[in-house]
């Protein structure tokens, strides 16, 4: 080779033969593999011809007797390949021609009759044709006689105008532009066509996405809306590896119906969050989601949000000291009600704790530590500070948050010794000392004229409490076995027993901070606490000498599988995963000594019923002549009853499912990736791949489906039951049942149906019921969903590619439907 003709050598060879014609210094190759390897450019093909000369190279297929193809020629520079009919280039400047060339270019599948390659990252392509469809006769492709090619970044085109299945369709662009390159880039956002009877005809969510480096990135998006209303959104997102990472948004909503004034509302959302690496001990988190009230229920097309009735945020610094037993927590919290405009603000709450420390332990201990050196001390502090205001009243908001703050500290210091085990009991003593600080402290006094309890001086400044317990308490397993024969499958049931049992004493320290005054024009006398009103209530008056009982009960059981004979055939079922009965028995009142009893059960019936229980009793009887409760236990009258029910729910969840059908459709679990989803959540955390999926899921049910699963099912039931006794002798009773299901199932490997819904039994209402019908169409998929009752009723179809890079390529008709 001549060293002024090509900088590197080039590697040929032949799998069959090679022909070499030195007067004419070419070089003919034949071979199935036969190849040539210039620098990083590779040429495999069954018949090459190289003329050195010129330097170019041509390669051609090859057929059989018969006419079919053996061998395709195949060019490939870096990770760029091309498979062709044939293909002509020139080794030195790398230009080149090719006829009935086949290429891949991103997601894009691309052939040409003829491509004219100018260098390694640009080639033009004459009556191409280009689809994200990967079968050798792809469903749709669009067909353009002129396209340009910049490899991983751009393909432009001339008038272009689609197919399917092979036939043309009459609708013609002048023009394309297709994104090729992969990751982050600045460009254009496609908008969407919709339609709303509230609303009017829209285009949404035109925007802009920019890149502004490494760091950080922004997205804006505007919406407008035949009626009158409009939108926009401002949304930049920041990351810095190893330090932090965040995005914020902002919205703003001009909300237009028909003859109805327009409505202004906004919306923030704030993410934040910084890497362990940065600061270790140190951590720092923000999720912030406020705004206007009216907000969610006025976002156009969006029925999921437009039930979300909260809105909640919250700020959160901790920081733990290295080697030593402190701690600290800041948090700020905002809780909004978009039905009742109430916004509570917690700013901020502070926590400070010191873990168990035992000041009378060795340093260097040898043998067991003796039993005053288990005496531990620790030291917990919070102080909060709290306001509320309501949105859209006379009252400014400002003069509300002022008029309604209120600030407290509580501080507790807890002293334990965990003494040796006398048997199978373990004894606890703790000593617990309390101090809370307030604002505010009360007098009151009965008014003879108006003849209620007023006010009688408000002070403002600062108070303090203290308060002391002491307890002691003891607990023990107890085990019962209840074995069968070995033949049987059931193996043996087990029933444990933990019962506790404690005493708890507290003094009367705080009895001059109560005032005993009239409360009513009957007469009758009652207790008002000075420090009532505060952030933290005051300490309760009285001593207080408790004897606290309980026991907690699971039972499981062994079975074994009559077809294994191997010990690892036995496992354990838990039937009963705890059934707990607690309560308090005070000694040093005089009346009304036993507290209500608590109980609980709750249990994962063959792994797939998951039953929760609880109830509140309330062991004294009722006079049938007032009404209210009299200092008789029911267990006079009623020797096996638990009392009378205050309070109580159940719940039951399953689901189940049809198993793993192997044939079925495509797995979509890359969907969010595919689509280019904002990996955000509703609050604006940024999420993993798979809560991306669960979020997108939820929001499309009928454009994300499993079709491997044939079928599933799943419900949840929820009673809750109160009756509460009121200060007349009156019960307040309510029962409220809710029946909740969602349901699919494969009508075909690639058709799916499914539904969702809630139905409140008591109120007899029906909740937001949604459905889907969803079709895999190999590179296309088509979904349908319907919300036919509710306050916000919806249809929509979606007919779109799989691939991002034609997202924006579907076809969408929404309806929305409110109840105004």
């Amino acid at each position: 080779m001549s060293k002024d003709s090509l900088t590197a050598p080039v590697v040929y060879h032949a799998d069959d033969s090679m022909v070499m014609d030195v007067p004419q210094k070419k070089l003919f190759l034949y071979g199935k593999t036969s190849s040539v390897k210039y620098t990083d450019m590779h040429l495999s093909a069954p018949l090459i011809a190289y003329d050195q000369k010129t330097s170019l190279v041509k390669a051609q297929l090859s057929k059989d007797s018969v006419g079919n193809v053996v061998a395709f020629p195949a060019f490939v520079q870096g990770d760029s390949k091309m498979v062709s009919d044939t293909i002509v280039f020139n080794m030195k400047t790398g230009k080149g021609l090719t006829k009935g060339t086949y290429t891949h270019q991103g997601e894009l599948y691309v052939y040409g009759e003829k491509i004219k390659r100018v260098d390694e990252n640009v080639f033009y392509a004459l009556r191409g044709r280009f689809t994200t469809c990967n079968l050798d006769t792809p469903h749709f492709a669009f067909i353009s006689k002129q396209i340009k090619f910049i490899n991983k970044k751009w393909a432009f085109s001339g008038p272009v105008h689609p197919e399917f299945e092979g036939v043309p369709v009459p609708i013609v662009l002048p023009f394309g532009i297709y994104p090729l390159n992969a990751g982050r880039h600045s460009g254009l956002l496609a908008p969407t066509f919709t339609t709303n009877n509230q609303y009017g005809v829209g285009l949404e969510n035109l925007g802009y996405y920019h890149v502004f480096g490494d760091y950080w990135d922004l997205e804006t998006r505007a919406s407008i809306f035949s009626y009158g209303g409009h939108r926009f959104t401002v949304r930049p997102r920041y990351l810095k590896l190893y330090r932090f990472a965040g995005n914020f948004e902002f919205n703003y909503l001009n909300t237009k119906v028909l003859d109805v004034p327009a409505a202004k509302s906004f919306n923030i959302r704030w993410s934040h969050r910084i890497d362990n690496k940065a600061r270790p001990g140190v951590s720092f988190s923000a999720s912030v989601n406020a705004g206007s009230s009216k907000y969610n229920s006025s976002v156009p097309n969006s029925p999921v949000q437009n039930f979300q009735s909260t809105m909640t945020s919250s700020i959160a610094y901790a920081k733990v000291w290295k080697n030593k037993p402190y701690n600290i927590s800041i948090t700020a919290n905002h809780d909004q009600n978009t039905l009742t405009r109430l916004v509570n603000l917690n700013l901020p709450s502070v926590n400070f704790s010191m873990n168990t420390i035992y000041p009378f332990r060795r340093e260097e201990p040898i043998g067991p530590y003796k039993w005053y050196e288990n005496l531990g001390i620790g030291l917990n502090t919070q102080a909060n500070s709290k306001t509320f205001f309501y949105e859209d009243t006379t009252t400014k908001a400002t003069k509300q948050i002022a008029d309604n703050f209120k600030w407290g500290a509580i501080h507790s210091v807890p002293i334990t010794l965990s003494l040796p085990s006398l048997g199978p009991v373990q004894v606890t003593p703790n000593v617990s000392y309390r101090e809370q600080w307030y604002q505010q402290k009360i007098l009151r006094k009965w008014n003879t004229d108006k003849k209620r309890v007023d006010t009688l001086s408000l002070k403002e400044g600062f108070f303090a409490e203290r308060d002391i317990s002491f307890a002691v308490g003891a607990t023990t397993r107890i085990f019962g076995m209840f074995t069968f024969s070995k033949k049987s499958k059931v193996q043996a049931i087990r029933h444990e027993i933990r019962p506790t049992i404690g005493f708890s004493y507290k003094p009367d320290i705080n009895k001059n901070h109560y005032q005993y005054i009239q409360s009513d024009t009957a007469g009758r006398m009652q207790y008002y606490g000075q420090y009532a009103n505060n952030l933290y209530p005051g300490f309760s008056k009285g001593k207080a000498g408790n004897i606290n009982f309980g026991i907690d009960n699971i039972i499981s059981m062994k079975v074994r599988n009559k077809k294994d004979t191997s010990a690892g055939a036995v496992k354990k079922i838990v039937l009963l995963d705890g059934f707990n009965i607690s309560g308090s028995y005070n000694l040093l009142i005089d009346s009304f000594k036993m507290s209500n009893l608590s109980i609980s059960a709750r249990s994962n019936l063959f792994e797939k019923i998951q039953i929760t229980a609880s109830a509140s009793m309330d062991p004294y009887q009722i006079d049938p002549a007032t009404g209210r409760r009299i200092d008789k236990l029911v267990w006079g009258k009623r020797p096996f009853s638990l009392g009378r029910m205050t309070s109580g729910g159940i719940s039951l969840q399953s689901s189940f499912n049809g198993g793993n059908n192997k044939s079925g459709g495509e797995d979509n679990l890359s969907i969010p990736k595919k689509r280019g989803v904002n990996l955000v959540d509703d609050f604006g955390n940024a999420m993993n791949d798979y809560e991306a999926e669960t979020q997108y899921i939820r929001n499309n049910p009928g454009e994300f489906v499993d079709y491997n699963i044939p079928w599933d099912i799943s419900f949840g039931y929820s009673l809750r039951y109160s009756n509460f006794l009121n200060a007349n002798g009156s019960f307040s009773k309510s029962l409220s049942q809710d029946v909740n299901i969602n349901a699919s199932m494969n009508l075909t490997p690639k058709w799916k149906l499914g539904a969702n819904g809630s139905y409140n039994i008591s109120a007899k209402e029906i909740g937001m019921v949604s459905m889907f019908l969803s079709r895999d169409m190999h590179c296309w998929q088509m979904s349908v969903n319907i919300s036919p009752v509710g306050k916000f009723r919806y249809f929509s179809i979606n007919i779109s590619p799989k691939s991002a890079i034609l997202r924006d390529l579907k076809v969408n008709r929404t309806r929305s439907f409110m109840e105004l």
